[in-house]
Order: structure tokens, then sequence, then C-alpha cells
């Protein structure tokens, strides 16, 4: 079967990506054939693209897409034709028409949630729950800090959180963006190209500081965000945005507190088909319940899919970004 897809065929950046037409073979045993109506666009795309984070070439993109159930894999069970389902993780290969994916990555939707929505929620809002519920389980009455809180992740995250009872402090890089992070969920916002972030930080939690910071964007916010934890506080550096953290001394874990230190990925949060199915039920009702309200900031056809990522880029996105087949 012949399908529209983007293809690198070597590492750069977004002009390497190429719309072509691929051949699409019968899912394997074990998987369902996915008839895509969206597509999710998220950093970690452009790290595949990069060779950051490395795959063999030629390849696919994308790990995150909604659509209707084609054709089922030998062994199969419990998906119709025609169910509307979704998913956010492995295998890569999403900015495509069409996909085969693993049965036990595939949610099926609810009534209530779009196609587009979907697309736009699965990795994203899968990664604002481990992040909350998991690699820190926040407690009612915490106060906690997110990087880029107007982005994808930044604006489920803040929405979840103040349903959880928690203070979010958000930064952003603009006045428009401050105004988006307020309206989801962040009951403080700093804009860091104004304002030092640490000094507003004290300020906020009269000196106590932070038990938690939530850091996707690296390199730039890296020694900004320790600085904002309280003794024996917890940096989650579980992104990239600005470049990789590198060539850290692990003393400056000690002199600025006993601090902690964890670079988690989604991977190890949805380890069997149980934890994904459980999380995204979780991600489903929050929505459902209206503590989860989706902005799609930006649609781009699948073709386009290379000035997507220049947008991301070059921080001019908002919210989540999609394609569309």
């Amino acid at each position: 079967m012949k399908i529209d897809a983007i293809r690198i065929h070597e590492n750069g950046g977004p002009e390497v990506m190429r719309f072509e037409e691929v051949e699409l073979r019968p899912p394997p045993p074990g998987h369902v054939r996915v008839r895509h109506k969206a597509v999710g666009v998220n950093f970690i795309d452009t790290y595949h693209r990069s060779g950051l984070y490395t795959l063999p070439l030629p390849s696919g993109l994308g790990m995150e897409a909604a659509g209707v159930v084609e054709t089922l894999g030998e062994g199969v069970a419990g998906f119709e034709i025609g169910a509307r389902v979704a998913y956010g993780s492995a295998p890569i290969g999403a900015y495509a028409q069409a996909h085969n994916v693993p049965a036990g990555n595939l949610a099926e939707l609810p009534g209530g949630v779009s196609f587009e929505q979907a697309a736009s929620m699965m990795l994203k809002g899968l990664t604002a729950h481990y992040l909350l519920h998991s690699t820190y389980a926040v407690k009612r009455g915490d106060t906690i800090l997110f990087h880029a809180a107007a982005g994808g992740v930044g604006l489920i995250l803040g929405q979840w959180a103040k349903h959880l009872g928690v203070t979010a402090i958000g930064t952003v890089g603009s006045d428009e963006k401050a105004g988006i992070a307020r309206a989801h969920g962040y009951a403080h916002v700093i804009n860091y190209r104004k304002e030092n972030v640490p000094e507003r930080v004290k300020e906020i939690t009269r000196g106590a500081k932070l038990p938690v910071v939530y850091d996707g964007v690296g390199k730039d916010t890296f020694e900004m965000s320790l600085d904002c934890l309280r003794p024996r506080g917890l940096l989650v550096s579980f992104g990239n945005a600005s470049g990789p953290v590198t060539g850290v001394d692990l003393g400056i874990l000690s002199s600025k507190g006993s601090l902690y230190l964890t670079r988690p990925t989604l991977g190890h949060y949805l380890a069997t088909p149980e934890e994904f199915r459980a999380r995204a039920k979780d991600l489903f009702d929050a929505v459902a319940a209206g503590a989860i309200k989706l902005q799609i900031g930006q649609r781009y056809a699948l073709k386009d899919a290379a000035s997507a990522h220049r947008d991301l880029e070059g921080r001019k996105t908002t919210g989540a970004t999609i394609l569309l087949p």
C-alpha cells in the first residue's frame, strides 16, 4: 500500500525532511494499521531529525497521532475496524497518512475527544501525567516551577497542577506567552527575558524556594533551575529545547543544597500496555471533566512539516502543533 509520509535520509535542519510516497506493508502480528486524521508535533521530533537522538536512516519522524483502525494484524484483540484510536509513543513514523502501531500502544478515544485534540495531547499529556504523578508526585499545597509554560506540555501541566491543588510557577519568553500561561493554570508567570527567575522564585515562596523544578529547556536553564530549589529539592530535566546539558560537575548538587537530579523519558513510564492505558485514562478523564482544556495553536499540512519544525525551534509556537495528512 502506497502512502504519503515525511522521511529523512540524513540528519540536519528542517531542510532534510522530504515529503515522499512510501510503501506501507500490512501490519505484522500484534500490530494495528491506523489511518491518521491528525498527527502531533513534539520537540523530540526535532531531536530525531537533527541526530541529537540517533535513528537508523532513512527514517520516518513523529511519535503521536490519532485516527481510525484500518487493518488488524494477526492475534490482535480488543479493537474493531473503524475504531477511533490514538497513540503517543514509539514506533517512530507518525508523520504519514497511516502507520502500523503495536496494539499495546493504542488507546481507544472517548466520544468527547476529537482526533485533533487527541493528536495534540497524547505524548504531551502523558508526559505531564508522569511528571506530576510519578517522577515527583505533587501534593496539594506544593509550589512547583515549569519552564516553557506556554508550550504544549506546559499548558496541560499548568491546568492539571491547578486541578490537583498545586501552585504552579511558569517561565515564558514574552508578555503574550505570559498571558497564555496565566489562562492555563499558572498562579505566577515569570518572563525570563525581563526578570531574574531565581530571585522571583524566592520572592514568591518567601525565601523557601521549591521542592521540584520541571525543566524541558536544558542547557540555558540548567543552573537557573538548580538555584530555584530548596535543600534536597529535585530537578527534573526532561528535555533539551535549548541544547543538551553537558559537562556537569556533580559537586554543584551538594554545594547548592544536596540536590537531586533526574533525566526521565516517557518510554520508561509507559513500560507496559497496562501502565500506558492507565495514564491515558487519567488524561481522558481530566479532559472530560474540564480540568484540562486543550489549545491547538498551529495546524500545518503534512507536506509542510518542515515549516512546523522551523516555527517550533524558533519558539514561535504556543500550545500544541498538529499536522493534517
